[in-house]
């Protein structure tokens, strides 16, 4: 008996304990169909919390539900609580009164032997302590909940630094592209009458303009900001809202006030004299109504706790939503920026590959017309003598040296053919693209 594991959960929309036997290596989806069969919950709705406020893991089994080493093997309780209701109102019953304590509320001023008072008032004073461990349990699943909430709120505040981070970044890489990119549009409107054009690629660059202005949607994230910093501030005043701190100051002075009755009532000799229970009952209505104001207080307070929670639940997705516009609208301003200098640079091959090969073209031509020139010059002996006829003809090495000339010219005169083609090729695929 000692090494069975019981797990006790508190229904917090029912204020009823259910308590379970665990199997060995019994899955948690296992113990939640039990779960359900006993509360109605189902296990879709379910949500199990640790006093800590950490949700139990599906992956893990039953047994993380019981911590050993935590006061007591047989007094950790596991929280219930009903995803599709975020508001708990009750009425919820005090626990039942037994026999002989119902019979002195029922006629506090009837008398009774001491001897048999005291098994009355002793049952009285343990209905008094019960009340007020049912608010206590009550009010640890009501922190439960608290914590639970503010873990979510931290993912939400993770969530909410990364979404302005990337919205600041797009921010300022939209505004550098648009510098750019005005930039690039007068330099190249102001080159077109002398140098390289294409209506394509102009037409591309201002759609380029067009697009990063819409991208610029993205990064407006002013109304998931403003919900979220109005939620940090409800979540803030719950915090400090009296009802989060325990209120069972008035109960616990019953309950002692319950156990200087008895011990008293104890300590009187056990002759034939009788006692009413008037003052015992009073205490028990005033826990009773005590409890009833605490917990109403308490389950108000649970409500806004769990709307709270349900808001950021809603509030996650479009955040994540945001946040993958953002990486989008990112991405394609990067994408146009990188199309765009490749572009550039594209032209500017074409532009040096044109000066190139006009240089070539003019070397050639001065090479052509100077050295022709010069080998056919007449050679004179003196200033105003005649030439010799055979004179004009080339010695053999000065053939040569013109054969070589114009082998040459003729190298160049391909060459340059062949640039000049690859220059329109390349017009024509950046007119294509």
């Amino acid at each position: 008996v000692l090494f069975l594991q019981i797990v006790h959960i508190l229904n917090m929309t029912s204020a009823k304990i259910v308590s379970f036997l665990l199997h060995p290596e019994e899955s948690l989806h296992s113990l939640q169909n039990r779960i359900e069969f006993e509360t109605g919950i189902s296990t879709g709705n379910q949500e199990l919390l640790l006093e800590t406020g950490i949700c139990l893991d599906p992956r893990k089994p039953a047994s993380q539900c019981v911590i050993d080493g935590v006061r007591g093997w047989d007094s950790y309780m596991v929280y219930l609580f009903d995803k599709s209701k975020t508001v708990y109102d009750g009425p919820f019953a005090s626990r039942s009164l037994s026999d002989c304590v119902n019979y002195i509320v029922q006629d506090s001023k009837i008398q009774l032997p001491i001897p048999q008072l005291r098994k009355v008032w002793a049952e009285a004073v343990h209905y008094v302590i019960g009340l007020k461990e049912d608010y206590s349990r009550l009010f640890q699943g009501q922190r439960a909940a608290m914590l639970s909430l503010l873990r979510y709120n931290a993912n939400l505040i993770k969530m909410k630094n990364n979404m302005v981070s990337a919205s600041q970044q797009l921010k300022a890489k939209l505004e550098f592209f648009h510098q750019s990119i005005r930039l690039d549009l007068e330099r190249y409107s102001d080159q077109m009458a002398y140098g390289i054009s294409s209506e394509k690629m102009l037409k591309a660059w201002k759609e380029m303009e067009e697009k990063a202005s819409q991208c610029a949607q993205a990064e407006d994230i002013g109304y998931l900001d403003e919900q979220i910093m109005a939620l940090h501030t409800e979540i803030v005043e719950l915090q400090k809202s009296p009802y989060a701190r325990r209120q069972g100051e008035v109960m616990e002075s019953l309950e002692q006030r319950a156990i200087d009755l008895y011990k008293q009532l104890k300590a009187r000799p056990p002759d034939h004299a009788y006692s009413d229970s008037t003052d015992m009952v009073k205490i028990i209505v005033q826990t009773v109504q005590s409890q009833d104001r605490v917990l109403k207080e308490l389950f108000g307070h649970l409500s806004k706790l769990l709307g709270c929670k349900q808001k950021i639940i809603d509030l996650l997705p479009e955040i994540e939503v945001a946040l993958n516009n953002i990486k989008e609208a990112d991405n394609s301003v990067m994408q146009m920026q990188g199309k765009r200098q490749r572009e550039i640079w594209h032209l500017l091959k074409i532009a040096c590959t044109q000066s190139s090969s006009r240089s070539l073209v003019s070397s050639s031509l001065e090479g052509t017309a100077s050295t022709p020139a010069a080998t056919w010059l007449p050679q004179s002996s003196s200033g105003n003598a005649a030439p010799h006829p055979l004179s004009s003809l080339a010695a053999p090495e000065d053939g040569e040296n013109f054969a070589d000339m114009i082998r040459e010219n003729v190298n160049y005169l391909e060459l340059f053919s062949s640039i000049l083609q690859e220059v329109r090729q390349e017009q024509n695929s950046m007119m294509v693209s």
